[in-house]
């Protein structure tokens, strides 16, 4: 019997987890466990509100409160899912250049350009190029992971996070779109001077060749110019929160609105999940909440049904969790979209994770 086998026999998932266990408790070691969550706490460019840097630490903090006993899959918590270190220049470099950023955003919000105050244009570039850096580190710990056979979750951090991991996607896959739930279609082309702005992820996600299409789902918020970048593009199909929810009042189920989306992407499929797709009171401290947003239940299902369907899953990120100051229940949920997200990639790439429990 192997070492990981021991643990799967001697480990109660009825009890609490194990507080020295990583993510969920569990016992698993890196090796011994099939996904990987690789957490990035950054959030340089935000403008807003902010704690999204911290998303991370709250999610693995509350995951420890989370049931592993998942109804539709009941035995994900054996194939081991570990919860990577990241650099710990990473947070370090978030909060100096978040510093960096702020007088930034403030002289444009005051009508001023960047360009006639030298020190600024100076810090811009900075942050630009840190950005940069933090995506080609992020690449290479992403293919770390892969090439070892491991299933790997990034978990954010802003919207700006993922862009190196879809960089190791585009470098592994000649074609695959992404499924992204969100208020925001983020489509903005280097929005407020940052390349790698959260409102930026988007528009910087569909200038790599390799990504064919972008299924927006929930959008509640754009801009003119990311209307134009919908249009032009020849990339995108955007279903906003009002027109689904227009379908929907007039006779149209989930179903068959979830159908169209999932019918519109190519054979590979990377899922972004900004947690600001929800209802509010599903996440009351996200940093640019706007009214509407789909349930919880609703987006689950959605990520059911591509798990069953005949796409392939090769990627998956949560981004946007802030955590509040007083409770835990932004990372409360966080963490429970994580779990059921572990278990789509796992059921979707054909790993055991049981037969759903009816009742």
């Amino acid at each position: 019997m192997s070492t990981k086998e021991q643990k799967i026999a001697t480990f109660d998932p009825s009890q609490p987890g194990l507080a020295e266990g990583s993510i969920y408790g569990l016992p698993f070691t890196a090796e011994e466990s099939e996904i990987i969550i690789v957490p990035v706490p950054w959030e340089v460019t935000v403008s807003y509100g902010a704690g999204a840097s911290d998303g991370p630490e709250a999610i693995f903090e509350a995951s420890f409160q989370v049931d592993l006993l998942h109804q539709d899959f009941p035995d994900l918590w054996k194939l081991g899912i570990y919860m990577d270190e990241a650099p710990e220049n990473w947070k370090n470099n978030s909060v100096k250049f978040k510093a960096l950023a702020q007088p930034i955003i403030e002289a444009l919000e005051a009508g001023e350009n960047i360009a006639d105050h030298p020190a600024l244009q100076a810090d811009l570039e900075a942050i630009n190029e840190a950005c940069a850096q933090l995506n080609a580190t992020l690449k290479e710990k992403v293919l770390h992971w892969t090439k070892q056979g491991k299933k790997v979750i990034l978990l954010g951090g802003d919207h700006s996070t993922p862009l190196g991991y879809y960089q190791a996607l585009a470098s592994q896959y000649d074609n695959f779109g992404i499924l992204h739930f969100d208020a925001h279609m983020d489509l903005r082309i280097a929005y407020e001077g940052f390349t790698y702005s959260h409102a930026s992820i988007m528009y910087n996600a569909i200038q790599l060749p390799q990504v064919s299409k972008l299924v927006q789902v929930g959008i509640r918020d754009f801009c003119e110019q990311e209307v134009e970048v919908v249009r032009t593009s020849g990339k995108v199909k955007v279903f906003t929160d009002a027109d689904l929810k227009k379908g929907q009042f007039e006779g149209r189920t989930w179903q068959q609105q979830v159908d169209e989306m999932l019918d519109l992407l190519p054979e590979h499929v990377a899922v972004s999940f900004d947690i600001d797709a929800l209802y509010r009171w599903y996440c009351p401290n996200t940093g640019t909440p706007v009214p509407g947003g789909l349930s919880y239940e609703q987006a689950v299902y959605m990520l059911n049904k591509l798990a069953a369907s005949d796409k392939k899953i090769i990627g998956i990120d949560l981004v946007e969790v802030a955590p509040g100051e007083h409770d835990e229940w932004d990372g409360n949920v966080g963490a429970r979209l994580l779990f059921h997200m572990c278990g789509t990639l796992a059921k979707n790439n054909g790993l055991t994770t049981g037969e759903r429990i009816y009742f």
